[in-house]
C-alpha cells in the first residue's frame, strides 16, 4: 500500500486546499473587478488574468480529489502528479507576483498619491483583493508543496 502523504492530490486535505484557493481568488477578483476601473493599471489586469486561470484550475482539481475521496481509490500516475506539480507551480509563482504587484500599486496609490487616485473606498477594495490574493497563493504554494513531496515516492 502506497504511503499517505497529507495535502497531496487525492486527500481530503487537498480538497479543501483547492476549494480554499478558489474561493480567495474569486474573492480576490470580485474585489478588484465589481463596480471598480481595474482596467487603467496593468498589475490590476495582471491580478485579473492570473486569478482568471487559477480558479478553473483549482476548481478542477478539487473536483478530482473530491472524486477520489469519495471512492477512497486516489489516481496517483507519475505523469498525472508530474503535470499537477509543474502547474501548481507556475500558478503559484504567477498569483505570487499578481498579488505583490496588486499590493505595491494598491500601497502607492495611498502613501504617495493620496485622495488623488483613488478614494478611500476604491483603495480598500484594491487593498482587500490583494489580500485576498496572498491568501490564495498561501494555499497555493501548500498543494505545489504537498505534491511535490508526493512525487519522489511515485518512482
Amino acid at each position: 500500500m502506497e504511503e499517505e502523504f497529507p495535502g497531496a492530490i487525492g486527500t481530503s486535505a487537498s480538497l479543501a486546499l483547492r476549494l480554499g484557493q478558489a474561493i480567495f481568488s474569486l474573492a480576490s477578483l470580485l474585489f478588484m473587478c465589481v463596480g471598480v476601473q481595474f482596467y487603467a493599471y496593468t498589475s490590476f489586469c495582471f491580478l485579473v488574468t492570473i486569478k482568471g486561470l487559477t480558479i478553473p484550475w483549482s476548481l478542477t482539481l478539487a473536483m478530482v480529489d473530491a472524486f477520489s475521496v469519495f471512492v477512497k481509490r486516489p489516481s496517483r500516475q507519475v505523469q498525472i502528479v508530474f503535470i499537477i506539480v509543474i502547474g501548481d507551480w507556475v500558478l503559484s509563482f504567477l498569483s505570487l507576483a499578481a498579488a505583490c504587484s496588486t499590493a505595491s500599486v494598491a500601497d502607492f496609490m495611498i502613501t504617495e498619491a493620496g485622495a488623488f487616485l483613488c478614494g478611500k473606498k476604491l483603495c480598500s477594495r484594491y487593498q482587500l483583493s490583494a489580500a485576498m490574493a496572498f491568501l490564495s497563493w498561501c494555499l497555493s504554494i501548500g498543494s505545489a508543496l504537498f505534491n511535490l513531496w508526493l512525487l519522489p515516492s511515485l518512482y
